[in-house]
């Protein structure tokens, strides 16, 4: 059993000893870490918090938690129940709120869950204030409120429509095109809140058809809930037998976005921000960012609309840091993740797949056409365990040194560069695992180029 504490939120598995798994106390202890944070931060006035969370078994019970302490500690709470991140995320711009909350592990199995630290912009908290709250957490050295102090609670369930109507106010979202195109659609929402808010807004978009698959908020996750390949053999056959123009697969909290061609085939998860970026550039002219773990394709569609691409450190919040830095009208990560600031500075599935519905819609294509458009490229991701006794720095090392004639990064890890691919090896912020990805102009390519270097690890 374990618990993680990173930039991405507080992480664990339900259950067992306190300090060393997600347990009713540790849920106090960081909330109301986070909560005294942000009152210093703000001095002391009284502050508005939003919380939502995503449909897994645990997530009532952290929820009552969470906003409990919330208001022991004297902060309001808008309680969104069931949502989705980018939905709380919007929820904290919308409400004007100091901060927010979103309960979910994401992508993790059942067992997991997690809190995501959200600042008074609905974005994730810096990571200097990240680790303030850690601090604080350890030394427990809170003041929570008196009776006449207390915060009070509103429930709001109107924040998913609240955010899909601002997604259909965007310029580049077409809600009559789309209409027009009679689009049948697949979902795949593993039994998670999407099930709730994409057949929402296909139905706000006009969509003819929508196939519901595991579309019901029980959170009892039918299969593994991150959308990689091995994972969704189930909406690949239904896209096929339902003669479907394109199956939607999201993770729990809504953030990741993997595509299904109406050939059965997937586009590919790093795809997904690369087909959304080659749309927006096309109408906007500007930069874009993704992290170093993803497809070489969004430079190659960002060079050619006449912007600058740049790489961040892997992790929401660096994504955004770098997009503000560089001015990037388009970004995200290659997990599916697409951030686009013209509605907010979140990794916002929603977003994705109303602009890729119009981007199909007005060029009259399909998935696999527009596929057929880009650099094909082949990701290979791999995972390795890590065990306690293993010295990061030195595996680092290792690795850097066997390469050191090729051009090296190292703002997050390790990433080599080579002529027709890289590698990249880094400490994952939401496991206990060292994630090492690589990508080349074929997949037996990008393997060699991994298996190179784990060989030096294991």
């Amino acid at each position: 059993m374990t618990l993680i504490k990173s930039i991405s939120g507080i992480r664990g598995t339900i259950g067992n000893e306190p300090g060393n798994n997600l347990t009713p106390l540790d849920i106090v202890k960081f909330t109301a870490a986070f909560a005294s944070l942000m009152k210093t931060k703000s001095q002391n006035k009284k502050l508005k918090f939003v919380v939502g969370r995503d449909a897994r078994i645990s997530g009532i019970m952290v929820e009552n938690i969470v906003v409990s302490t919330l208001s022991g500690m004297g902060i309001d709470v808008i309680n969104t129940g069931l949502s989705t991140t980018p939905t709380v995320e919007m929820a904290v711009i919308s409400y004007n709120a100091d901060g927010g909350i979103i309960i979910t592990a994401s992508h993790n199995p059942k067992q997991w869950n997690a809190l995501k630290l959200l600042n008074g912009k609905g974005e994730f908290i810096s990571g200097e204030d990240g680790e303030k709250v850690l601090k604080l957490a350890e030394n427990e050295n809170i003041i929570y409120s008196e009776v006449d102090d207390l915060g009070k609670v509103e429930d709001n369930s109107s924040t998913i429509e609240e955010h899909i109507n601002e997604i259909l106010k965007l310029k580049l979202v077409d809600k009559e095109l789309v209409k027009k195109a009679g689009f049948k659609v697949a979902v795949d929402a593993v039994n998670s809140t999407g099930g709730i808010s994409i057949p929402q807004l296909l139905n706000a978009l006009g969509v003819d058809e929508v196939i519901e698959l595991y579309c019901d908020p029980t959170g009892d996750f039918p299969h593994n809930p991150e959308p990689l390949p091995e994972n969704l053999g189930e909406i690949c056959s239904v896209v096929v037998n339902e003669k479907a123009d394109i199956g939607l697969v999201v993770d729990p909290d809504v953030d990741r976005l993997a595509l299904v061609m109406e050939n059965g085939e997937l586009f590919g998860e790093e795809y997904t921000l690369v087909a959304v970026a080659d749309y927006i550039l096309q109408s906007k002219k500007g930069n874009t960012v993704s992290n170093l773990s993803s497809t070489r394709a969004l430079r190659d569609v960002t060079e050619k609309e006449g912007g600058i691409y740049t790489a961040s450190a892997v992790g929401e919040v660096n994504v955004v840091e770098k997009m503000k830095e560089v001015g990037a009208v388009i970004g995200g990560e290659g997990n599916g993740g697409v951030i686009y600031p013209e509605l907010h500075y979140g990794r916002d599935s929603l977003v994705g797949i109303a602009l890729i519905l119009t981007y199909l819609a007005k060029r009259k294509i399909t998935l696999t056409e527009l596929k057929s458009e880009y650099v094909e490229y082949f990701v290979s991701k791999n995972k390795i365990q890590l065990d306690p006794k293993m010295d990061v720095t030195a595996i680092y090392n290792i690795v850097k040194n066997h390469y050191e004639e090729f051009p090296i990064l190292t703002i997050d890890g390790v990433k080599i560069d080579f002529p027709d691919g890289w590698v990249h090896l880094r400490t994952s912020n939401t496991e206990p695992i060292m994630r090492v990805y690589a990508e080349s102009t074929s997949m037996e390519k990008a393997q060699k180029y991994a298996d190179g270097v784990m060989a030096l690890i294991v």
